[in-house]
C-alpha cells in the first residue's frame, strides 16, 4: 500500500472514530462500546484443514476475561464471550446483549436494559446477575484478577478492595431490579463508561465458573461466537462456532486453531508453505519483502497498537523524584525512533507523538508541553544525564527485558545502542525465552530491570490507553499500571476529563494529562505499530479491526 493511500486510510478511520465519539458523547439510550515449543509442533497442530489456522502466544494463565491482560489469551477470549456491546472493523457500534443503555445527566448513574434469550453454551441464560456477579467477582480483591482497575468507578470498588474484605462481598453499585435490568452506580462521572462495556473484563461468566475458577479457565463456557473445544498447552487452542450465538458477528468458517509459536520465522514459513492461514505480524526478516511477496497476501494499514518500555520507579536512580525524572527524560531524549521505524522496520510503524495513536479522536500528533521529550536530541539527552549524575552519580548498568519469541531482539538491540552511544553507558537489551517468563516477573514485581510493554486498544477511546496503564487505581497489581505510576496531578486531569460529556472539552483534559505523563514519563513512548500482516494465498474475507487483529469471524478460505 503506498503512503498516499495509507495516510487516506489513516484519515477516514479516524473521521469514522470521531463521528463515533461524538455519538457516544451526547448520552443517548443507546450503546457505545468497546510460535510453538519447538518447530514440529508448530507445523502439525491439527489436522482438521477445514479450521483457519492462526498464530499465538501461550496465554499467561487461564481463558478468564477478567484475569487477562495479554493478548495470547486476549485473542481466544474475545470469541469466546459477548459483551453488552461491541464494536466491527469498521468502526461501528453494536447492541450485543444490551438492549439499551441509558445514562442519568451527570454520567453517574447508568441503566441498562438485557436482551432475553442469550444463553451460555451450557445453556444457562445471560441475565443481569451474570453480568453483576461477574464483574463483583472481578472488583473482589480476593480473586487477584488482573483487570480489577477496570472496575474501579463503580460504586463499593474501595471497599471491596480492602484485605479483609469477604470474599463473597458485591459491587454496592451494582442492582439488578429484574432479571433483565442492570443498573450501574459509579463513584465518579463517567462519560466514557458505555464505552468501555465493550472492554473483555466485562464479559459475564455463568454461574459454574465461580465453584472452580481455575478449572474453569482451562475450558471455559462463554456466550460469545465460538465455542471452546480444545486447549493443548504450548501447541494449540481450538474453538469451533457456537450455533446458538445471537451477536452481530456471524460466523464464516468451521472453527480457529489458534498455533503457539516461539519463533516467528517459523511461523511465516508455515505461511509461505500453505501451513498456517494467517499472521497477524511480520518477523523482523521479512519486514523489507512482505509487500512484494507472491507466496502471501499482504496486508498493511494505519494500526493502533502502543509499544514501550516501563522503567519501574523502584529501581535504583530511577524513583519518583528529581534525578528519575532527569534519567528519563534523557533516555527518552537519547532514541531516534524515525531512524528505528525507518531501518528496523521499514515504516511498518508510526513514531509515538502521544499516549495513545492515530486510531482514536483524542490523538495528539504533537504535545504542546513537555512533547519536546518524545523526540531525540542527544545534546539534551546529555545534558539532562549530566544533571542527574550531579545528583547522584550513576552506577551499574541499563537493561531492557524482553520475551525473545515476540521478535523483539531488533529493536531493543538498536534502542539500547543509541542509549549507550549518547549517554555513555553500558545499556543492552535482556532476553527472556518466552512472554510468559518475562510478563510472570512483571506481575509479580520481581523483574528488576526495565521491560518493553505494548498495549493494544481495546475500544476507540483514548481513555483505553490512559486509565488502565497510568492511573494510581491501575498500579499495584489491580490493573495493568506495570510500573506502579502514580500521580496525583494525572489522577485529577483524566477524572476530569471522564466527567466531560462535551468532546471538545474532554479531549482537553485528555491532551492536558498526556502532558503529565509526557514529563513524568512512567513508560517511554517508541512507536505505534501498523497493521502488517499476510495470509496463505487460498485465504479470503481477511480485515483487522481497531486493535490491529484480524476479524477471526470472517476468514474463510
Amino acid at each position: 500500500m503506498s503512503t498516499s493511500e495509507e495516510k487516506t486510510m489513516k484519515r477516514n478511520m479516524l473521521h469514522r472514530l470521531v463521528a463515533m465519539a461524538a455519538a457516544g458523547t451526547v448520552l443517548m439510550s443507546v450503546a457505545a462500546c468497546r510460535s510453538s515449543s519447538d518447530d514440529n509442533a508448530a507445523t502439525s497442530n491439527s489436522s482438521d484443514t477445514s479450521l483457519i489456522s492462526v498464530n499465538n502466544s501461550e496465554p499467561q494463565n487461564g481463558l478468564i476475561p477478567s484475569d487477562t491482560n495479554e493478548m495470547g489469551g486476549g485473542k481466544v477470549i474475545r470469541y469466546l464471550f459477548e459483551g453488552l456491546v461491541s464494536f466491527d472493523a469498521k468502526g461501528k457500534q453494536h447492541l450485543e446483549v444490551a438492549e439499551s443503555i441509558t445514562p442519568n445527566e451527570d454520567a453517574t448513574k447508568y441503566t441498562i436494559k438485557l436482551k432475553k434469550g442469550w444463553k451460555f453454551t451450557n445453556g444457562e441464560a445471560v441475565t443481569a446477575h451474570s453480568f453483576a456477579d461477574t464483574w463483583s467477582f472481578a472488583a473482589n480483591v480476593k480473586n487477584a484478577q488482573k483487570t480489577s482497575s477496570r472496575f474501579s468507578t463503580i460504586k463499593g470498588y474501595d471497599e471491596l478492595q480492602d484485605p479483609n474484605v469477604d470474599p463473597k462481598a458485591t459491587l454496592s453499585g451494582l442492582s439488578t431490579p429484574d432479571d433483565y435490568t442492570l443498573v450501574v452506580e459509579l463513584n465518579k462521572p463517567d462519560s466514557v463508561f458505555p464505552t468501555k462495556l465493550a472492554h473483555q473484563s466485562m464479559f459475564p461468566l455463568p454461574s459454574v465458573a465461580f465453584k472452580d475458577i481455575k478449572k474453569f479457565g482451562q475450558a471455559p463456557i462463554g456466550n460469545g461466537p465460538y465455542k471452546f473445544k480444545s486447549w493443548s498447552h504450548d501447541k494449540n487452542i481450538i474453538i469451533v462456532p457456537n450455533k446458538d450465538y445471537k451477536g452481530s458477528r456471524k460466523v464464516s468458517n468451521n472453527g480457529i486453531e489458534y498455533r503457539v509459536y516461539t519463533n516467528e520465522d517459523s511461523a511465516y514459513s508455515d505461511v509461505l508453505s500453505g501451513n498456517l492461514d494467517v499472521m497477524d505480524q511480520i518477523p523482523q526478516s521479512a519486514v523489507k519483502t512482505f509487500r512484494q511477496d507472491s507466496s502471501v497476501i499482504a496486508y498493511s494499514q494505519a494500526g493502533s497498537s502502543f509499544q514501550s518500555f516501563v522503567i519501574p520507579e523502584r529501581l535504583e536512580h530511577f524513583g519518583n523524584d528529581e534525578e528519575g525524572q532527569l534519567r528519563r527524560q534523557a533516555i527518552s531524549m537519547a532514541i531516534n525512533r524515525d531512524q528505528i521505524v525507518k531501518k528496523v522496520y521499514n515504516n511498518t510503524k508510526t513514531p509515538a507523538t502521544d499516549f495513545t495513536s492515530p486510531l482514536v479522536p483524542e490523538y495528539v500528533k504533537k504535545l504542546e508541553k513537555n512533547g519536546d521529550n518524545l523526540k531525540y536530541n542527544a545534546s539534551k539527552a546529555k545534558e539532562l544525564w549530566k544533571k542527574a549524575n550531579a545528583i547522584k552519580p550513576w552506577s551499574g548498568n541499563f537493561r531492557i527485558a524482553y520475551n525473545a519469541d515476540g521478535g523483539h531482539k531488533e529493536w531493543v538491540d538498536a534502542v539500547c545502542n543509541q542509549i549507550k552511544n549518547t549517554l555513555d553507558i553500558d545499556a543492552a537489551g535482556e532476553p527472556y525465552a518466552t512472554f510468559s517468563d518475562v510478563r510472570n516477573q512483571v506481575t509479580n514485581r520481581t523483574i528488576k530491570t526495565a521491560f518493553r510493554s505494548g498495549w493494544m486498544l481495546d475500544y476507540p477511546s483514548a481513555e483505553d490507553y490512559l486509565n488502565p496503564l497510568y492511573a494510581s487505581s491501575s498500579a499495584d497489581g489491580h490493573g495493568s499500571n506495570d510500573g506502579d505510576y502514580k500521580s496525583e496531578e494525572f489522577d485529577k486531569l483524566l477524572n476530569a476529563a471522564l466527567a466531560q460529556t462535551d468532546v471538545k472539552k474532554r479531549t482537553e483534559d485528555f491532551t492536558k494529562a498526556q502532558e503529565v505523563l509526557a514529563n513524568d514519563l512512567p513508560v517511554i513512548p517508541l512507536w505505534n505499530d501498523n497493521v502488517a500482516a499476510v495470509s496463505a494465498t487460498n485465504v479470503k474475507n481477511v480485515s483487522f479491526d481497531y486493535t490491529n487483529l484480524p476479524t477471526y469471524n470472517t476468514i474463510t478460505k
